[in-house]
């Protein structure tokens, strides 16, 4: 290429930033409300709790049920978002999460308190899919890295806020109060950034690339130019033209592909990293910390205003990734955010198993987060998001989101089980629980050490052939060759 035509490439591609960033920044109202919506219950569970006289399977009912609708918002969200568009199904959340927010907190009686719930579960597994897609899509290729981590900082935002909210709810009240009238307080600020939602949505454009799907290449258009520039963009719609192309013949041999024993392994590894996040505990502090820090803080009060710490270092950690993932890569975060969370759960077991009233259960909580923050939080939908082919990529996202639902189901069902159970209290003292997430968080780790390459720099063209070259994954190549010619004669050269 010559000088001149280097010049002019670099001219083609220069982006208006700030544009992009607050369009972004409006989409990422869908993860604070994924964040706040799935945050607030840690607060209101306990009065919750007292309210509806629950038992153990109960309470673990009254959170987990919640994720049951998550896990049919993500199944949905790919269909949601093809029809409406990015923009229209976001709208669609931001109305669910309003009326789950109103519903279940002036619910009478605890079975329509489920139910709006699990609406607003709906609204959750939807955003966490479709949020994320939109930002994708309107963020150009250098500047993707930093929208994605926009959505995990947002997400975590929206469970600090809504700590802080249900702190100030219960600072002064009465456990009276709390439980008859608190918790209907805490569920029902959630209307706030809802309204916010709603009112800002239509202020951004639609994906250009759902344009493209439905022939509105003048749309699209517009919509890049905006972002960069005319040239560029009609640059960028020949690309977009050239993937839909493709797209649409891998579609068509979709039971083909998912006939290939490559296939099978690679969408296994993609959902077991989305299963195993939640396996490394860290659903049983978002829901539950109150709880486990009730005993040793004293009260609920105090409980409350702990948990914002803990919200606080989730946050520091998803601003310690962001920075570091692109540099250190994925591996070694994954390494050393799981040993520090283990021994962060160690520590908070220490603490219960000996009823130590000091602030060693919150330190150990607190080193969880933050490791959490930098490793599992944001490497999981990181390498999810990497690891599928551009034929496997629809389906493999969709198996892996729900995987990670029904993971988070399995966890936040089985914990106030597991913390009620008077054998295991007589014996371990509450700390039975702390111990099992440790193993597990120990073992989460030397899966993905184990079978996940390094991921740090390799093109998307070339994640496939990387993951097969690992453990297990080579054996799966015997026919490769064959595959790939009949693939390539269903797809346009580029």
């Amino acid at each position: 290429m010559s000088r001149v035509s280097e010049l002019v490439g670099v001219s083609s591609e220069r982006h208006d930033v700030s544009y992009v960033l607050r369009i972004c920044a409006v989409a990422a109202l869908g993860g604070i409300l994924f964040g706040y919506d799935t945050s607030v219950i840690s607060g209101a569970i306990g009065p919750i709790r007292a309210h509806f006289h629950l038992s153990d399977a109960e309470t673990g009912w009254a959170v987990s049920s919640v994720i049951l609708g998550c896990i049919a918002g993500a199944f949905a969200s790919g269909w949601l978002a093809h029809k409406l568009g990015r923009r229209m199904a976001l709208f669609v959340c931001a109305i669910l999460f309003s009326v789950q927010s109103l519903g279940a907190a002036l619910a009478p009686d605890f079975t329509q308190f489920v139910l709006y719930r699990m609406l607003g579960g709906l609204a959750v597994g939807i955003a966490s899919a479709v949020s994320p897609m939109y930002m994708s899509e309107v963020s150009p290729k250098d500047m993707r890295g930093r929208a994605l981590s926009m959505e995990q900082f947002a997400i975590v935002l929206g469970a600090l806020l809504v700590y802080i909210v249900n702190y100030l709810i219960a600072a002064r009240a009465s456990t009276a109060w709390l439980e008859e009238m608190g918790w209907r307080w805490m569920l029902g600020s959630e209307i706030v950034p809802c309204v916010i939602f709603c009112a800002t949505i239509f202020l951004i454009p639609e994906s250009p690339r759902w344009h493209m799907t439905k022939g509105r290449e003048d749309h699209a258009l517009r919509t890049l130019a905006r972002i960069s520039n005319e040239a560029h963009a009609q640059s960028l719609i020949n690309e977009i033209r050239i993937s839909i192309t493709h797209h649409g013949a891998a579609s068509r041999s979709l039971i083909g592909v998912l006939r290939d024993r490559r296939a099978r392994w690679i969408i296994f590894i993609g959902a077991m990293v989305a299963g195993l996040q939640q396996f490394t505990g860290i659903n049983i502090v978002v829901y539950y910390a109150p709880m486990l820090l009730s005993a040793s803080s004293g009260s609920l009060q105090n409980a409350l205003f702990q948990t914002i710490w803990i919200g606080v270092a989730n946050l520091a950690g998803g601003m310690i990734g962001a920075w570091i993932v692109d540099r250190k890569g994925r591996r070694p975060l994954i390494l050393w955010g799981s040993l520090g969370m283990t021994l962060g759960l160690l520590a908070s077991s220490v603490a219960l198993y000996t009823q130590d009233t000091g602030l060693l259960a919150l330190f150990g909580l607190l080193l969880y987060m933050l490791m959490f923050g930098l490793s599992w939080g944001p490497v999981a939908w990181i390498l999810v998001s990497e690891i599928f082919p551009n034929r496997l990529r629809s389906i493999g996202m969709s198996l892996a989101v729900a995987s990670n639902w029904v993971m988070n189901f399995i966890v936040a069902q089985s914990f106030p089980m597991l913390a009620g159970n008077a054998t295991l209290n007589a014996v371990f003292h509450g700390a039975f629980s702390m111990w099992l997430f440790a193993t597990l968080c120990l073992a989460s780790m030397l899966f993905v050490l184990r079978f996940v390459p390094e991921t740090k720099g390799v093109s998307l063209e070339k994640i496939e052939e990387t993951l097969l070259a690992g453990p297990f994954g080579s054996h799966l190549a015997t026919g490769a060759s064959l595959i790939d010619n009949r693939r390539n004669s269903e797809l346009p050269l580029d």
